[in-house]
């Protein structure tokens, strides 16, 4: 019998071959998607933990700035990180307070008004929150910035005394 006519033998080993590689590829691209959704999912509940703990500092500070008992009445770059909230929701808060005096028209009263300036002072709460590692830190986290599992929400508000 001439070479030529021989059947050729390992067709089928090079054939089982590449489908192990091509089920090794979408294995490893079903496991790397499980993952991704893994991260986004656990960044969402952690986003959702950090906007609700920014909003509970906003609201400490607004409390603090206008009423009565609050120790912010004149709070010119106050600032106090609240390390309660680590935890019921793993975050540290750090809330910042300004404020600033503006004349808001003027009043008088009587037969001949005297009319004097009215004052207003405008606050300002700057409320940011994140997933702090230990409770002396404070937010926002210059280092872990850009890190996977780093979450930041910030939350500001603006409140007048009158």
């Amino acid at each position: 019998m001439p070479d030529r006519l021989k059947k050729q033998f390992g067709l089928g080993a090079v054939a089982a071959l590449f489908v192990l590689v091509v089920l090794s590829v979408i294995g490893a691209a079903i496991a790397r998607l499980g993952w991704s959704q893994q991260i986004g999912s656990v960044q969402d509940m952690e986003g959702a933990r950090a906007q609700r703990a920014a909003n509970s500092g906003a609201e400490w500070g607004l409390f603090q700035a206008l009423t009565a008992a609050g120790i912010w009445r004149n709070c010119n770059g106050a600032t106090q990180t609240l390390t309660g909230m680590r935890a019921d929701l793993g975050m540290n808060v750090t809330v910042t307070c300004n404020s600033t005096v503006y004349i808001e028209g003027q009043t008088g009263t009587g037969a001949t008004p005297v009319f004097t300036d009215v004052p207003v002072r405008v606050y300002r709460i700057d409320a940011v929150a994140c997933n702090a590692s230990n409770d002396t830190m404070t937010c926002p986290d210059a280092a872990r910035v850009g890190s996977i599992g780093y979450i930041e929400r910030r939350r500001q508000v603006q409140a007048t005394d009158r």
